[in-house]
């Protein structure tokens, strides 16, 4: 599209998702979804400026949610099937709600995986709080120096290999206990990638989001799902998202923190599954 190229990968069998994963620019592999793909087909597309997709013009500006929704729509069409479920993680959740608002034909439910009705001061003081928390709960581990200076070096990344630093710094405190976890945790970690993206548009000011006002007009069925340790889209948020999307459903995975389809992959499939189900018996 507009001579930039979105590569995809479609793995599992069932119902079709498309899996639109976070950061932004964080790649794709991180969201692979095992225990789901038994039960859907996953489509998961490499969200343009990432992995082997194409950048935009104005790299690394200009990667606003009408611009990731532009590339989203053009990937349905392009699936071919009369409708897609939509699952989005983190800022992919941001990505899903505004498309499902703004694009809603041929999505047949919306999944908001870690997400938050708005992004901004607010946003950060309430994640701020959480790694806190965090802090103290671990205020004993010889590695949080590192993790808390990974959290600090955020504003100050500009290129790739920074962004993916930081972004392996940071994981342990967005799991609800990592260092508990670390062995089977760690290949993860280390093989996260990530490419730098500002957040500024194109115009390089911020890309602040508030759907606040929008949600209730939200008309695709919605599955909340959220860790009940997550320290960068919390409980918070996803309480308020149920409160503001009419008839949604909220999942709070007691026992994960920004990663339940790792920490708890079982539950977490069986509720999305669930739910793809439940829409399609209503629909036939």
């Amino acid at each position: 599209m507009d001579g930039v190229v979105q590569r995809y990968h479609v793995h599992g069998t069932g119902p079709v998702c498309v899996a639109h994963s976070g950061g932004p620019g964080i790649v794709w592999e991180y969201l692979r979804m095992p225990a789901l793909e038994r039960h859907l087909t996953i489509v998961y597309p490499e969200p343009i400026g990432t992995g082997a997709s194409g950048q935009l013009p104005s790299h690394p500006h200009g990667y606003t949610r009408p611009r990731y929704s532009q590339f989203l729509g053009a990937l349905v069409e392009h699936l071919g099937v009369p409708d897609v479920f939509l699952l989005g993680h983190s800022h992919g959740g941001f990505v899903a709600q505004y498309h499902a608002l703004h694009h809603p034909e041929r999505i047949a439910g919306v999944i908001l995986y870690e997400s938050a009705p708005l992004t901004g001061p607010e946003h950060g003081a309430e994640a701020t709080r959480l790694v806190q928390s965090f802090a103290v709960l671990h205020a004993d581990h010889p590695e949080l120096p590192e993790v808390l200076a990974a959290f600090q070096a955020i504003p100050t990344i500009s290129d790739d290999a920074q962004m993916t630093a930081v972004a392996r710094g940071v994981l342990p405190a967005y799991f609800a206990d990592y260092w508990r976890r670390e062995e089977e945790f760690a290949p993860m970690r280390a093989s996260v990638r990530a490419a730098h993206i500002s957040g500024l548009d194109e115009n390089l000011s911020p890309h602040v989001i508030d759907d606040r006002a929008d949600l209730g007009s939200l008309t695709v069925p919605t599955l909340v799902v959220v860790g009940r340790h997550d320290v960068i889209c919390g409980v918070r948020w996803a309480e308020e998202l149920h409160l503001l999307i009419p008839g949604s459903e909220l999942l709070v995975l007691e026992n994960s923190g920004h990663f339940g389809h790792l920490e708890e992959p079982e539950a977490f499939s069986q509720a999305v599954t669930r739910f793809v189900t439940a829409v399609n018996s209503s629909d036939s």
